[in-house]
């Protein structure tokens, strides 16, 4: 079975007694019914899972659920001899969305604590505002993301003593071991063909063969797009467009969302797709990276809605899309082919996982820095660079940008398959993989006395 930190969350919400029932939100096809299902039925002895996209007679029957005398009717018609007790029964209402109404119900059904409850769903940000009655302070949710690059590195056998001794490189600016770098970013090499997605996780380990891979990711990526465009009949071309543009844009210089070529006309703006765009997010299958020109903590304070960038939510998908059944591109790191696309996506979906909001900067007489993430320890704005070539070493704009006195930058990163880890004015130079350290919480805790 694939560790997935999440579980230990999940676990945490069920043993414990809450005044909110969780929903884990994410995308299909990344394992959260699997983990929900796993964890749920190892802790109680009444386990009871409804499944609202794949049962259809299910689906309708709780679709007129209003009330929760009707909602215990309808669930004990589903669940047969499995209702107990609080202490023992635990109710999995599995893509919420596809009945919005249970939604406003579980206020209700929090309240009167006869059973646990626990929820997952996708395109939940959509569903919420179109929900009348939102249970405010009676829900809790939670992010769940394909296999982060921590993850895969576990599923191959990669212990924590190694995990912990890279962090600690990472912590005092020390080179690792040459290698134990090489082993791990041959495996990252390998994650950037396989990704995240648990199905094509699990075809990895057990054949080791990039045909199966594929044929895996090549069904995920079709269903996606019909995902996408199934539930606006009046949206559907565009969001389908727009999906579907995301590749091609990712390998553009600027790798922006370019309006115009949406539905080929040029005088479509950023408003002309809010919604659209807004979907393509909430249901996770895309990330969104928006422009900041003047940056200060916090970046949401000055971000742009109109300068977008799109990425794929799996870097496994996107190597899919451009390199099909040729691993050569990734594996030689052939000098003809500029991975630059992919290691964006990789690191974009790796600081997702972690929690960052996604920025970049965008700056007419200063020039690009590929991400700007919150630094809520320090309170202040941490640039990244990306680099898949060799000349990691050349990055204008970022030195511009952490030279600036205005922006207060403490320190910038440039993330590259180099092994070296140096800092030279401010600039901090890691190995691309350390990424998975930069959580935007910082060390966890159990309580922040105030």
């Amino acid at each position: 079975m694939l560790h997935r930190k999440i579980a230990q969350k999940i676990e945490k919400y069920l043993s414990q007694q809450s005044d909110r029932i969780m929903i884990v939100s994410g995308a299909r096809q990344i394992g959260k019914s699997f983990i929900i299902r796993h964890v749920g039925s190892k802790l109680f002895s009444n386990y009871i899972e409804l499944n609202l996209i794949n049962d259809k007679s299910m689906r309708e029957a709780f679709s007129t659920v209003n009330n929760i005398e009707d909602f215990h009717l309808t669930l004990s018609l589903y669940s047969g001899m499995k209702l107990g007790s609080y202490n023992d029964t635990l109710v999995f209402i599995d893509e919420i969305q596809e009945c919005p109404n249970l939604l406003t119900l579980l206020k209700f059904l929090r309240a009167e604590n006869k059973y646990h409850y626990i929820a997952s769903g996708s395109l939940l940000g959509v569903t919420l505002r179109q929900t009348h009655s939102i249970p405010v302070g009676s829900i809790e949710i939670i992010n769940m993301f394909p296999l982060d690059f921590e993850e895969f590195l576990i599923a191959n056998g990669i212990g924590k003593e190694i995990i912990e001794y890279l962090h600690n490189c990472f912590i005092r600016n020390e080179t690792p071991k040459q290698d134990i770098h090489s082993r791990i970013i041959d495996i990252f090499r390998r994650y950037l063909l396989v990704g995240g997605l648990p199905a094509a996780v699990n075809e990895y380990l057990n054949s080791h063969n990039l045909v199966k891979v594929r044929a895996i990711q090549r069904d995920i990526h079709t269903l996606y797009a019909a995902d996408a465009a199934k539930y606006d009949d009046q949206k559907r071309l565009k969001i389908t467009r727009l999906y579907n543009l995301i590749p091609s844009n990712m390998e553009n210089k600027k790798k922006r969302v370019v309006y115009k070529d949406i539905e080929n006309k040029n005088w479509k703006k950023a408003n002309d797709y809010e919604e659209e765009i807004e979907y393509l997010i909430s249901s996770g299958i895309s990330l969104e990276v928006k422009a900041i020109s003047n940056p200060k903590f916090p970046l949401i304070e000055t971000e742009s809605k109109n300068l977008l960038k799109l990425y794929l939510n799996d870097v496994g998908l996107l190597s899919y899309i451009l390199y099909n059944l040729n691993p050569t591109p990734i594996l030689k790191d052939e000098k003809s082919i500029n991975l630059g696309s992919v290691y964006e996506c990789v690191v974009t979906t790796e600081l997702a996982a972690h929690g960052h909001k996604l920025f970049y900067y965008d700056n007419r007489n200063y020039g690009e820095v590929d991400y700007l993430i919150d630094d809520y320890q320090s309170l202040h704005v941490v640039p990244l660079e990306v680099k898949s070539g060799k000349d990691y070493r050349i990055h204008s704009a970022l030195t511009r940008f952490v030279s600036t006195p205005d922006y207060h930058i403490e320190r910038g990163y440039v993330l590259s398959n180099s092994s070296e880890i140096k800092e030279n004015n401010r600039i901090i130079y890691i190995p691309v993989y350390m990424v998975m350290f930069f959580n935007a919480s910082g060390p966890e805790t159990e309580m922040i006395p105030i």
